[in-house]
């Protein structure tokens, strides 16, 4: 345990140092995953070590050890059989510390969840939601499915929001009084569908950790600015 902490601690100063030295934000994040990682699999690996040490000293647990190497394929299959969705993660957690589709501070898109990485740990990696919320996603999930990165290469990602009204409302009214919002904002109509219409605002680039907050304030400008027009009445009546 006290090799596993120093060990620990080494890794931990060792790459805080090289990040500070480079002086490069994407660079720092790509060690600050690669680093957390490596810790927690170093750590794991010599407490396995050490503890297979201490049982070889009893020779009761020796003789016992001899047995149960006899069989020991056997025991490998059932081993193997119950830890295969752990081995699986494990192993999916080293490529992705590898390959980096995701890093400490990206913001991510998995399936239904969105947010900000927090962690990746050895068999899970912790995603936090604009509200706060955190989500534990198995590493294989994420080593197999469709992972989207809006902050893989660019530092700044777009500010973009969706907004569904009715077939209603007057689309070019919509769209002008969605044009006219502080910021001079993009406003398009992305879908047309029988239960609305999906418009869709964007006005220029945000960091991933204020995407939420910008995000929040651009609906309630473009709220304003429907109701203002008096759309949000005409949609009330209706």
């Amino acid at each position: 345990m006290v090799v596993a902490w120093v060990v620990d601690r080494a890794i931990f100063h060792r790459g805080k140092r090289f990040a500070e030295a480079v002086m490069r934000d994407d660079l720092t994040s790509e060690v600050d995953t690669r680093m957390r990682f490596l810790r927690r699999l170093t750590t794991l690996v010599i407490l396995v070590i050490g503890a297979m040490t201490a049982l070889a000293q009893f020779d009761a647990l020796s003789q016992l050890a001899t047995t149960v190497l006899a069989s020991s394929a056997l025991l490998a299959a059932v081993i193997g059989f119950a830890a295969r969705q752990t081995l699986a993660n494990l192993i999916a957690g080293v490529m992705l510390t590898i390959a980096q589709p995701l890093r400490i501070g990206d913001s991510v898109a998995i399936e239904e969840e969105s947010g900000t990485v927090e962690d990746v740990r050895l068999n899970y990696t912790v995603v936090r939601g604009g509200d706060g919320h955190r989500v534990f996603i198995p590493n294989e999930r994420l080593a197999s499915g469709v992972l989207r990165n809006d902050s893989i290469v660019e530092p700044q990602i777009d500010l973009e929001v969706d907004l569904w009204l009715p077939l209603a409302l007057d689309a070019d009214a919509v769209l002008d009084a969605l044009a006219r919002i502080e910021g001079t904002p993009v406003a398009r109509i992305g879908e047309v569908a029988s239960e609305g219409v999906r418009y869709t605002l964007s006005r220029g680039t945000v960091g991933p950790r204020e995407r939420p907050l910008h995000a929040s304030a651009l609906r309630a400008d473009a709220l304003r600015a429907l109701r203002e027009r008096g759309l949000l009445s005409e949609l009330a009546a209706s």
